[in-house]
This record gives structure tokens, sequence and C-alpha cells, in this order.
């Protein structure tokens, strides 16, 4: 968990990076950017508002040989060691995405390279650094009064709604290529920010063991319960899952199996699509990891316990119990409609 709110931007340089391709220039500044304290507070709500969601996927820098030849881990490490750095390492950061600015549908960009104290990682005061880049320019009126007339000039600009691509750099982990947050609003080059420039992957702890295992779960519910048996028993299936995380620390896949699948044949069915799914998530080799009681509280809020009717009816499970739906819920068949039902016991109704 973390949060941006008391940032504070201790230094921050600003270049123009143009498409190698096409043979626009790069433009490194010479002097790191001076700021005033509105532009700092305009600057800091266009950097990390993409990053206030409440879905959260960390990733870390990664090279084939070795974290020695990555050259943004290396001007970022400079950064973090001597501060006092920070411009000339965004030239060589600068650089670097200018080298990547191949692809014909690049776009020319300013790019921001900014150092942030005061920031909060899991209740840790730590610094950390930001690898932004501006892209599309929107047009916007400015109004002048000149010679007692009012006139309207067609300007070109950078909103500061829409930050375009960036990154974060949280100052911990550095020898596993430390924590790191990343957007990309354009799409256009999916690998070109993540890959090319940042060549990052993702980060693989107990977060994302233990998301990517519910999401298993839940394609698992959907593809296999669903068409074996029905929708009571999908969503069933889920909230036991889901309450088996919720109430242990670690997992093993064993415990798992035996106390969440109550139907037998189909524990060789999650086996067997885990060995053909499990590459996606990238959890075919794991059976036990510590879970992240954050990442299960967030998959929770996302999973819709819900049974949807051709009838126009709708029947919400929302149990945290899951004996609770098998226990007061019953399905049928009505021989006289020819028509599947539900049977609902309760001892009053909720008036709220």
């Amino acid at each position: 968990m973390f949060t941006l709110y008391n940032a504070q931007i201790d230094a921050i340089a600003l270049h123009r990076v143009g498409n190698k391709s096409r043979n626009e220039p790069l433009h490194l500044s010479k002097d790191h950017l001076q700021l005033d304290d509105e532009i700092s507070v305009l600057l800091k709500q266009y950097f990390f508002s993409p990053f206030n969601q409440k879905e959260v996927n960390y990733y870390r820098f990664s090279h084939e040989v070795d974290l020695e030849y990555h050259p943004v881990y290396q001007a970022v490490h400079r950064i973090f060691e001597n501060p006092q750095e920070l411009h000339e390492q965004s030239k060589d950061i600068a650089a670097h995405l200018y080298e990547q600015s191949r692809h014909a549908h690049i776009n020319n960009g300013e790019l921001y390279v900014a150092h942030f104290s005061e920031v909060r990682l899991d209740n840790e005061k730590i610094d950390a650094i930001g690898i932004f880049k501006s892209e599309v320019k929107q047009d916007f009126f400015e109004f002048s009064w000149e010679n007692e007339n009012l006139n309207i000039h067609l300007r070109r600009g950078i909103s500061t709604q829409k930050l375009d691509k960036g990154c974060l750099i949280f100052n911990t982990q550095s020898e596993e290529g430390y924590k790191v947050l990343t957007v990309d609003r354009n799409r256009y080059d999916a690998k070109y920010w993540p890959e090319a420039f940042l060549s990052i992957a993702p980060l693989t702890d107990e977060v994302y063991f233990t998301k990517n295992y519910l999401k298993l779960c839940k394609d698992f519910a959907k593809d296999v319960v669903l068409e074996a048996e029905d929708k009571q028993q999908e969503v069933l299936f889920m909230n036991r899952a889901m309450n088996h995380f919720a109430s242990r620390d670690t997992f093993e896949e064993t415990h798992f199996l035996n106390d969440v699948i109550e139907n037998p044949a189909l524990i060789p069915e999650f086996k067997h699509y885990k060995t053909e799914r499990g590459p996606k998530y990238s959890i075919e080799d794991v059976s036990s990891f510590g879970i992240a009681n954050q990442a299960v509280s967030e998959a929770r809020r996302k999973f819709k316990n819900q049974i949807h009717l051709d009838t126009n009816i709708h029947i919400k499970l929302d149990f945290i119990n899951p004996e609770s739906a098998e226990k007061f819920v019953e399905k049928g068949w009505d021989e006289e409609r020819q028509m599947y039902y539900y049977l609902l016991y309760f001892n009053k109704e909720n008036k709220s």
C-alpha cells in the first residue's frame, strides 16, 4: 500500500524527446527545472492521478544478464544514491528513450524525471523517482484584452488531467530491481514503454501470486464449474475459495483443493486446468506461497456473486459463510411449468 498525499518534488528535469526514425531531435535542457508552488501542485496532480487506482500491479526492472547493464535501473540507482545527480542522469534516461523511439507511431513529447520525498510505502517513509512523458497536445483558447477589445487566440498544449506515460520507482528492494508502477494511456505500441524503454517484469511476490491464483480460480469457476454444474455452484465455489484465502496466512494447494472443491471429480479437472492455463498467470509451478490479505480483499470486491435469471430476476448470494447458500437456497425443477426454480428460506425481510 502506498500514499503520495504528502509527496514533495525535490528536483525535476525536463527534456524533449523526438522520434528518431523521423529524424526529430533530442533536446536536452542545460539545467534542472525551477518550479513555483502553483506549478508544483499541478504537476503532482498530473503525475500521480493515474496511479491512484484500486488495483495496483507492481513490477521490477529486469535484464536477461544482469541489472548492471540496465540503463534506466543504473540511472535511477545513481539518483537514489546521490539526488544531486538527477539532472545528469535524466539526460541518460532521455537518450535511452530516444534510442527506443524508432517506431513510426511513436509520438515526440516532453520527458520529466523527478525525485520525490515524503512518499509512504507499506507505512514506511521513503523517496521515489518518477519518469513521465507527455505526448498528446490539445487545442485551447487564450484571451487577451487589447485596444479595448477582447481577443481570442488558439493555442496548443498539454492537459493537466491526462498523463500519457509514466512510472514510479520506489526506493526499496534495489537489488531485486526496485518496486515499480507504470501507466501507459496511449497503447499504439504496447511494448514501447514497458519493454523497450523501461524493461520491467512483474514483481512476483505474495500479492502477485495471491491475485493471480484467485484469477485462475475465477476462470475455472466460469469455464468448468458453471459448465459441469450450475451458476449457484460457480458462486459457491468462489465463495469457498475467497474464504479459504481470507482465513489463512499461507497457501498450500493440497489443503485448498480438499477444502474448496466439494465434488471430488473436479479436483483432477482443476489440476489439468492449472497445467494448461497456469502459464497465463505465471503460476504453473506454484503450489505454496504467503497470502496477501490486501489482494484477497480486492478480489472479493470485484467478484460478482450474483445469479442472473432469464425472467429478469437477480439473486445476490451475499454470504460471508458459503454454507449459508446451501442451507437457505435450493434449486429444483417444476414439471408443470417445465422451468427451474430457486427456493429461498428466511426469517424476515430486511426493510432497509
